[in-house]
């Protein structure tokens, strides 16, 4: 739709969005040129048109949100942007190999984007799929399971190997589970909240309407448990917990959640030799600095060298951290951006986190409401967990960094997470009339192919 058809709202929140996107595109390509004048770096000038394609990226994904998703807030996009492009600028300080591979993960991720953006016109519509999501979420699930398809890697079996592209399924499988999850919440969350009896002083729902969303949860965790992916089974866990309690707005179900989590990380450590061996790294890297405890403590001395204000981009030493372009990222941040630096990354997972939180608040739906909740929390655990895991506050488990690390299926399947978030936030301003409510593309292209139909008899 061209600007004509943009209410004063829309205008505002989409001049918002294209400042603050300029903004962070001009903060990306000075940190850029910053690392790229450091005598420290060998990046080359021959990958500066992988920055400059970075950048357009971002403004063509500013004009297609504001074409099909005007209403949508003003946030959500700049703020990934600057999360994208310190992470990218990163990468490429580590490496020029990683820097040719994010550029092309980068190109697949928006693209991946504007596909949800266009091809979703009405979030509702998800939710008609919620059992072929759950059937597609588990099969995505147990797919590294199958021999000479999946293979280990960093010691967990996550990956999949198809042709010359590996990646992880389980990326994708966690946001097919938050559409079911929301979806059957939705229609059953007065029958479970109506259904409920007291056992040893707690409220306890019928098992037969829970039993569904248990069951996927449970399959879920076992099988992230078993390909030794505990980051990931600790997001689904916290997925299933969060948007339960946000259903059924009982608090006695984040007591209980938390009671089996603590059941269960205690049971982990006693049955299975590597998370014993990531919780005694936790607890005390130093004496195993010469084997497990070397990255932690690599990470450790990195940072504590950045101290205030960092190295300088370009200027430190953030090589010498195994996996600093993709575990240990917000390691090599601290060294080179300092504490502000990383508390500024932080304070930009918060915005994110809010805004996603915002859009879950402002929803008129509650299946919408549920999804955006869930999304939300997808993002939130998993930034938890591995900066978490960095600074020593939680054993340390092997997830990426939304939006900042290097790999392929994290990135893309985070770009369809904000992706399902501005097309909520967009249709809650539709429905509280701040833009008109218009067909979107699907349903515009259906109409014209109708009329041609007609035309033809």
């Amino acid at each position: 739709m061209a600007d004509l058809t943009l209410t004063g709202a829309a205008r505002a929140r989409r001049r918002t969005e294209a400042g603050l996107v300029a903004m962070a595109c001009v903060f990306a390509a000075g940190a850029y040129a910053l690392a790229y004048d450091s005598p420290r770096t060998d990046m080359s000038l021959a990958r500066l048109p992988l920055m400059l394609t970075v950048l357009a990226l971002w403004g063509l994904a500013h004009l297609v949100v504001r074409r099909v998703a005007n209403g949508a807030d003003a946030l959500l996009l700049p703020v990934v942007a600057v999360l994208h492009g310190t992470g990218f600028v990163m990468i490429a300080r580590l490496a020029n190999k990683w820097a040719d591979l994010q550029t092309v993960w980068s190109v697949v991720g928006v693209g991946a984007f504007l596909a949800v953006l266009v091809l979703v016109d009405r979030p509702l519509d998800l939710r008609r799929w919620q059992w072929t999501c759950l059937g597609a979420g588990l099969v995505l699930l147990v797919l590294p399971m199958v021999p000479g398809l999946g293979f280990t890697s960093g010691g967990a079996r996550i990956w999949v190997s198809i042709g010359p592209i590996n990646f992880q399924p389980g990326e994708f499988a966690k946001i097919l589970l938050a559409v079911f999850f929301a979806a059957y919440l939705d229609e059953r969350r007065t029958l479970i909240v109506q259904s409920e009896h007291r056992l040893w002083g707690l409220n306890l729902p019928e098992m037969r309407h829970l039993a569904p969303i248990a069951v996927a949860w449970g399959l879920s965790v076992l099988v992230m448990v078993g390909q030794r992916d505990l980051g990931s089974s600790l997001m689904f866990f916290s997925l299933f917990v969060v948007m339960l309690w946000v259903a059924t707005e009982k608090t006695g179900y984040l007591v209980v959640g938390s009671a089996l989590f603590l059941a269960g990380a205690t049971a982990a450590y006693f049955l299975f030799d590597h998370v014993r061996s990531r919780v005694e790294v936790w607890l005390d890297p130093w004496s195993r600095f010469t084997d497990r405890g070397y990255q932690p403590v690599k990470a450790l001395f990195g940072m504590a060298n950045g101290g205030l204000w960092g190295e300088g981009l370009g200027n430190g030493q953030p090589s010498a951290i195994p996996a600093a372009h993709n575990d240990f990222i917000f390691a090599a941040i601290g060294e080179e951006l300092g504490m502000m630096g990383a508390a500024a990354v932080l304070a930009a997972y918060v915005l994110l986190v809010g805004a996603g939180m915002r859009v879950a608040l402002r929803a008129q739906r509650d299946f919408e409401k549920l999804l955006a909740v869930g999304l939300t929390t997808i993002l939130a655990v998993q930034t938890f967990v591995i900066i978490g895991g960095v600074l020593r506050v939680v054993p340390l488990t092997g997830v990426t960094l939304p939006f900042m690390s290097y790999g392929g299926s994290s990135l893309v399947s985070n770009y369809v997470v904000l992706a399902l978030l501005v097309r909520m936030s967009d249709a809650t301003a539709r429905e509280l009339r701040e833009v008109p409510s218009i067909p979107g593309v699907r349903e515009r292209v259906a109409m014209r192919l109708a009329q041609r139909r007609e035309t033809r008899r």
